[in-house]
């Protein structure tokens, strides 16, 4: 008798909890006040002032501008990598060197449109089977050309532009949902997610992606506008139209309306894999949720210590997931199943501006902020990913060290921690907002 009022009672706890998650993040980011916080700002960008030209290398054999590497552990040009090192360079007052990891990039497009996501200065580098770079490198090449406010550079290269697009397609786009997938998770980049198949001999299946999905559609967005630019308006049209269906299929296809998340989806039984991890949160970035549903989503997930809050920054894996761990892996994974990757939070401080969390953006940026300048103080550079409970330095560890015997560290993208306390600070944001 009493099934009535079951609407009523969810609703009021529904309540309760968004207003504890609420009051959880506020009662936390009173610790970071504004005077707290500019001083954590001053001293980490006076820090990276001084490891950000080891991530710049000059221009050698095959690669023939300067390039970017994220320094310590990897010597390689890698596609991700170096798209956020170029724009945290680009938001500095150096988008030259945005420009150069794109025609670095552009220069090993072959004739399928294939491009490998990793180059040396012999060759590019194929790993892991012949898959694509990540989605990023129309990105890249627009975000370059409005820092220098010049498109004309792009002009030569936008047929090999096209081409990379339409190859995604050939090879990762699913027709019947109309979203795109990994293979595994390397592919990916976040190594060993368990919300996809990273063990991949053994494990045949492949999953629709929140990420993938995301950052192609961006990708998209990013040639249309180049398109634009350029006059070359059909294709500014066709391309617009590409990115409105994609973004639909994203809502309907991995949106779970009962969790009030982005799930992958396994492509052979079409059924949510309800795994909470990073890759959750990407859609977030491009605003793809609508404003009550996103922020219901943050608060379900992002600020809640039992899923991806922790005390040193937002995991990678929620804390639920039974996989959850914050072990010190770099060979033959990098691990995202639990550590806080600067990164990863760079991302997430996207979404909760996009959604309006202020005060969890207070908290992320003093928070992750203090732990990279802790890191920095002990070992003169940083790691690329932080036990979530701790706040431990994992990979690469103590023993990576150089022929002097100096522990080697990780520079890269951590970098774009400086834009998240920037634009707590000085409201000098970084979003990346492709307009769609």
């Amino acid at each position: 008798m009493y099934k009535k009022y079951f609407p009523a009672i969810i609703t009021v706890m529904t309540i309760l909890f968004s207003s504890c998650c609420n009051r959880q993040s506020n009662e936390t980011a009173e610790i970071f006040g504004d005077e707290t916080l500019i001083k954590i700002k001053t001293e980490l960008v006076s820090e990276f002032s001084r490891l950000q030209p080891k991530v710049i290398q000059p221009a050698e054999g095959y690669l023939k501008y300067p390039y970017l590497i994220p320094a310590g552990f990897y010597k390689q040009m890698w596609d991700w990598d170096g798209f956020f090192i170029g724009n945290h360079l680009a938001s500095i007052g150096k988008p030259e060197y945005l420009k150069y990891w794109s025609l670095n990039l552009i220069s090993g497009i072959d004739s399928t449109g294939y491009v490998s996501g990793c180059a040396t200065t012999k060759g590019p580098r194929p790993i892991f089977g012949k898959f694509a770079m990540k989605p990023f490198l129309s990105q890249g090449v627009y975000f370059a050309a409005q820092a220098l406010n010049d498109f004309s550079w792009i002009e030569p290269h936008y047929g090999a532009l096209m081409k990379v697009l339409e190859y995604r397609d050939r090879t990762q786009l699913d027709t019947t949902y109309n979203c795109y997938f990994w293979d595994n998770a390397m592919q990916s980049g976040a190594d060993n997610n368990p919300a996809m198949n990273y063990f991949w001999e053994e494990d045949h299946r492949s999953f629709l992606a929140p990420d993938a999905s995301t950052f192609q559609l961006r990708e998209i967005i990013a040639q249309s506008l180049i398109a634009k630019e350029l006059g070359k308006h059909e294709d500014h049209q066709l391309l617009r139209e590409k990115a409105r269906a994609l973004k639909d299929s994203i809502n309907k296809h991995l949106w779970s309306e009962q969790d009030k998340i982005y799930y992958t989806v396994d492509r052979e039984t079409g059924e949510f894999y309800r795994r909470v991890s990073y890759s959750s949160i990407i859609p977030l970035v491009q605003k793809l949720a609508p404003t009550e549903k996103g922020k219901d989503m943050i608060r379900k997930y992002l600020c809640n210590t039992a899923e991806l809050k922790a005390k040193y920054g937002y995991r990678s894996l929620s804390k639920r997931d039974p996989d959850y761990n914050n072990k010190n892996i770099i060979v033959p994974f990098s691990n995202w199943q639990g550590p806080v990757w600067p990164i990863a939070n760079y991302l997430y401080s996207i979404a909760l501006k996009n959604y309006g969390f202020d005060n969890e953006l207070r908290w992320l940026a003093g928070t992750v902020g203090t732990l990279l300048l802790n890191d920095i103080r002990q070992w003169d550079s940083m790691h690329e990913n932080y036990h979530a409970d701790t706040g431990e330095p994992l990979a690469p560890a103590a023993d990576h060290v150089d022929v002097n015997g100096k522990f080697v560290g990780f520079i890269g993208w951590n970098l774009c921690t400086q834009n998240i306390l920037e634009g707590v600070a000085e409201d000098k944001w970084m979003l990346l907002e492709l307009p769609d």
